[in-house]
């Protein structure tokens, strides 16, 4: 490719952490290498004459491969567990294939990321037309990682999840931890966040609580909103310094019966009515009002649900004309990306149905093809794409739709819509005048020690105190601690000893998870996901350790909350016990000793029983009897 102006010598040192600086005027990429500026390479053109000149010259395989969302390979072919990725498998990916948009899952050192993430780029730029690959991640400045929803490592500074965030009850902080992370995300190439989830936290038992924003709409809304700005740069749409936010999962995805998780067979079915649905819905508003740039579909079948008087078709959000077209494009007004979710379009094999220990669900097995398994898999593809679909997730060869196309089963007019989405994000996140970061950028801007400052302060506050036994928090005449779940070394760096033995403790400090079970294990996402009872119960060794720091002077109990947990007989057995959310033990021992301050509030209500949780409608926010703790409690939380 001919790079005009001496381009080609400033690509490398034109991107900053903060996104990408502008080209001079006479400057230009010829990315289709034909010697002259053509409309979409020119900078000085408006975005949809740019988009209007290359989807005139894209070929009809160029356009399906773009409607394709690939994995970047490293490690096995989904991107899990290498140093480096597989660029011949990605050269044919681009190359041959024509993908141009891709998820990392790539956790190394930000120099690496950047490194890697360039020479992507590099063999996008040897393709005809010379288009720029849209790299996006799960969230990456958080705790907790559980594959197929986040990833955690690589010096991304890191933050309370994002149920922490809620408790704090403050947008601001929202707003300020996403310009954080899309400073840290544009630094080493990364332009695309498959967050946040908008979901309500309505069933208890549903493992994907832990990166919702809780269970109150008006709430989660307000907060999402303040995400999406973050992310994006801005209050209305994403800006070219940037990183274009996918809000998810459009729409009722918390409303799990049991709790039981989407990705699996027997998780395929949402139950929710009309009024309950509604609730789920306007926790999306906040990030159509901040112009979000894409929406994710949720996996389930809705059941009990009606627009318009018609009940809903019982196929999952991905195939489903109503939820995308007539609700999300036309009622919300979204304008959008409309991506899937990851294999949606996979056959669910004997593997996928009912694994056993012989026969486990591998990666190879997995699909959710949710009401759509007797059609084919060209069908679904066209049943996606004429439902709202723009971008297959998880695909990385478009050839199914390819044939779809071929067959008649797609409008030439409906791939045209959903390419000029895709390539109109890609020139308002600045890609196609230069997709390169420099990696001395990213060692500086990612985990930064001022963002890392901000994130510690973020883990401090999220903490809800639940009890304190009457007594302000402090360390006065604490010399000696007994530990559970707490590095020795952060106790001995504040100058305690270490003891064996809780009767000889000052104070005791016991770390614990929410309960939960795993009852599907041999299928692939049930084997990692947090299902079942959320209480404890004799011979839990998170139990038997609460009970055994009793013996203390004084005794601490904090309990992280991916879920809400049952602590009615937890509260009885310790002075001093604290909702965490995601928190280092430094922070959890600042506020428990009283050098910091835990601000948040219950961003759900914590049950009183499983019989309560049994009993409640999971499609309707904190709808248990008699809960322990309402949402919105926490003693330390300031008084209005």
């Amino acid at each position: 490719m001919k790079l005009h102006v001496c381009l080609s010598a400033l690509l490398a040192v034109m991107a900053s952490g903060q996104g990408v600086q502008a080209a001079t005027p006479d400057a230009y990429r010829d990315l289709n290498h034909n010697g002259r500026r053509d409309v979409y390479e020119d900078a000085g053109q408006s975005i949809d004459a740019r988009v209007d000149d290359l989807v005139r010259q894209m070929t009809l395989e160029e356009k399906v491969g773009a409607m394709m969302h690939g994995s970047l390979p490293a490690g096995d072919e989904l991107g899990h567990g290498g140093a480096i990725y597989d660029l011949d498998q990605v050269g044919v990916m681009i190359g041959e294939r024509h993908l141009n948009s891709f998820i990392t899952r790539l956790v190394v050192a930000p120099r690496r990321l950047a490194e890697q993430n360039n020479e992507v780029q590099r063999l996008a730029e040897q393709t005809r037309l010379g288009i720029p690959v849209t790299i996006s991640t799960d969230p990456r400045n958080h705790f907790q990682a559980v594959l197929g929803a986040s990833t955690a490592g690589g010096g991304f500074s890191l933050w309370p999840e994002t149920l922490g965030l809620a408790a704090t009850g403050d947008a601001d902080l929202v707003r300020r931890f996403g310009e954080v992370a899309h400073r840290e995300y544009r630094a080493v190439g990364i332009q695309m966040a498959l967050s946040p989830q908008a979901d309500l936290a309505s069933e208890p038992r549903w493992p994907r609580v832990t990166a919702t924003f809780g269970s109150d709409p008006a709430d989660v809304s307000r907060m999402v909103q303040a995400y999406v700005e973050g992310f994006q740069g801005g209050t209305d749409g994403v800006r070219p310094d940037g990183v274009a936010t996918v809000v998810k999962h459009w729409v009722g995805y918390g409303a799990e019966p049991e709790g039981f998780d989407g990705h699996n067979i027997y998780g395929r079915v949402a139950r929710l009515d009309n009024a309950s649905f509604a609730e789920h819905v306007a926790a999306f508003d906040g990030a159509f009002a901040a112009g979000v740039a894409g929406v994710m579909p949720t996996y389930p079948i809705l059941e009990g649900v009606s627009l318009d008087g018609a009940p809903l078709e019982p196929v999952a959000a991905g195939f489903n004309r109503q939820l995308l077209t007539d609700l999300l494009r036309d009622q919300k007004g979204f304008k959008g990306l409309v991506l899937s979710d990851w294999a949606i379009t996979n056959n669910c094999d004997a593997a996928c149905r009912a694994p056993t220990a012989d026969h486990p669900q591998t990666a190879k097995d997995i699909g959710m093809p949710w009401g759509v398994e007797g059609l084919t898999q060209p069908e679904r593809f066209a049943k996606g794409v004429t439902a709202g679909i723009d971008q297959f997730g998880g695909v990385n060869d478009g050839a199914m739709l390819l044939q779809a196309v071929r067959d008649g089963q797609v409008p030439a007019a409906r791939l045209d819509e959903a390419v000029r989405r895709i390539m109109t994000l890609k020139f308002q996140l600045g890609l196609f005048d230069n997709p390169y970061v420099d990696p001395d950028v990213a060692e500086r801007v990612v985990g930064d020690p001022q963002s890392r400052a901000q994130a510690d302060l973020a883990q401090r506050r999220a903490q809800v105190v639940l009890e304190d036994g009457g007594r302000p928090l402090t360390a006065e005449g604490v010399k000696t601690v007994w530990l559970y779940n707490v590095d020795p070394e952060e106790a001995r760096r504040r100058g305690w000893a270490v003891a064996s033995d809780p009767a000889q403790a000052d104070l005791a400090l016991v770390r614990v998870n929410a309960p939960f079970e795993r009852l599907h294990p041999h299928h692939f996402f049930g084997a990692r996901q947090n299902e079942g009872r959320l209480d404890f119960r004799d011979g839990d060794a998170d139990y038997e350790a609460v009970k055994q720091a009793r013996a203390a002077r004084r005794s601490v109990v904090a309990v992280n909350l991916d879920r809400p947990a049952i602590l009615t007989n937890i509260r009885d057995k310790t002075d001093v016990l604290i909702a965490t959310f995601g928190a280092s033990d430094a922070a959890v021992l600042d506020v428990a000793t009283g050098q910091a301050r835990g601000e948040g509030r219950l961003p759900f209500e914590l049950p009183s029983s499983m019989a309560a949780v049994e009993a409640q409608d999971p499609a309707r926010p904190d709808d248990s009897a008699a809960p322990l703790y309402p949402r919105g409690y926490g003693r330390g939380a300031p008084r209005n």
